[in-house]
């Protein structure tokens, strides 16, 4: 949220859920009996908005409705998704660093890093007896290559997060993705990978699926991206009615979004909600 940011003054209420199959919701790793593991359902970005949506009916009723929906990464696709489904239901979203459909360079990198974990023989097809370490220490470095930009490495920028080399970057990627359970990533990448609007709400195309949007709209792509890019995200948002494209400055490719990691970014993700907030 941050202590400065526009929705840390206490003027709102911030509901935050976290994804089905990453961990700490319901996920392979800590699911009943018969479902956990490699047992465990199939779940899309649909699929999470419906439950996120059930949970503020519960929690309020009929009567609400969303300032603003937002989010990073897989979140921002939420958010678009949020506006997809339930269009009434909102006045703003900005998703950032995202887009709504995973395109398919976006799905071959998801691939690789499926690939990538997969390998390991103590995979087992998700029904391992020990987790499968070289095939997440895999993931993580593989990973690293995608999640910032060339010229973060070029003017190695890893150097403001603390690390002394380009060695210590990629070794604390492999140790974080250690301590992740393999069978919740595979879930995780099911969701973002299976992104398709028109699939998902049974129309004929992505212009039409976009085209349910009537909230106030700003998409963030990261210039320096490389999954979630700048072209795609413009070509989603020339769908969306009034949306504007708004690119988040910054040679940390796609952590430039992640909350709290590079404060020039923030700045610019914290403009954006002023301006979207400030109309209501």
């Amino acid at each position: 949220l941050g202590a400065d940011g526009p929705l840390g003054t206490g003027d709102y209420c911030v509901v935050l859920t976290d994804l089905l199959g990453a961990g700490w919701s319901t996920s392979p790793s800590n699911a009943a009996p018969g479902q956990e593991a490699a047992g465990f359902p199939q779940v899309s970005l649909l699929d999470n908005v419906r439950a996120q949506k059930a949970l503020l009916d519960r929690l309020y009723g009929d009567d609400w409705q969303l300032a603003l929906v937002t989010g990073w990464s897989m979140g921002g696709m939420q958010a678009l998704f949020w506006a997809m489904a339930y269009p009434e239901r909102m006045r703003a979203i900005l998703p950032f660093c995202c887009t709504a459909r995973c395109w398919p360079h976006n799905r071959v990198f998801l691939d690789g890093l499926k690939a990538a974990l997969c390998a390991d023989a103590a995979w087992q097809g998700g029904r391992y007896a020990t987790p499968p370490e070289r095939g997440l220490r895999a993931f993580g470095r593989v990973y690293a290559g995608w999640a910032y930009s060339q010229a973060f490495f070029r003017r190695e920028l890893w150097r403001g997060l603390g690390f002394q080399s380009l060695d210590g970057l990629l070794d604390y990627w492999e140790r974080d993705h250690l301590e992740q359970d393999a069978n919740d990533l595979l879930c995780v990448l099911h969701s973002w990978q299976s992104a398709d609007p028109a699939r998902s709400f049974g129309v004929a195309s992505l212009a039409e699926a976009l085209g349910r949007i009537q909230a106030r709209a700003i998409l963030m792509p990261g210039s320096s991206d490389l999954y979630f890019t700048v072209a795609d995200a413009g070509h989603e948002a020339s769908l969306i009615p009034g949306a504007e494209l708004r690119v988040l400055e910054s040679d940390w490719g796609h952590c430039a979004g992640g909350p709290g990691r590079e404060p020039r970014a923030m700045a610019q993700v914290f403009a954006a909600m002023r301006a979207l907030l400030g109309r209501q």
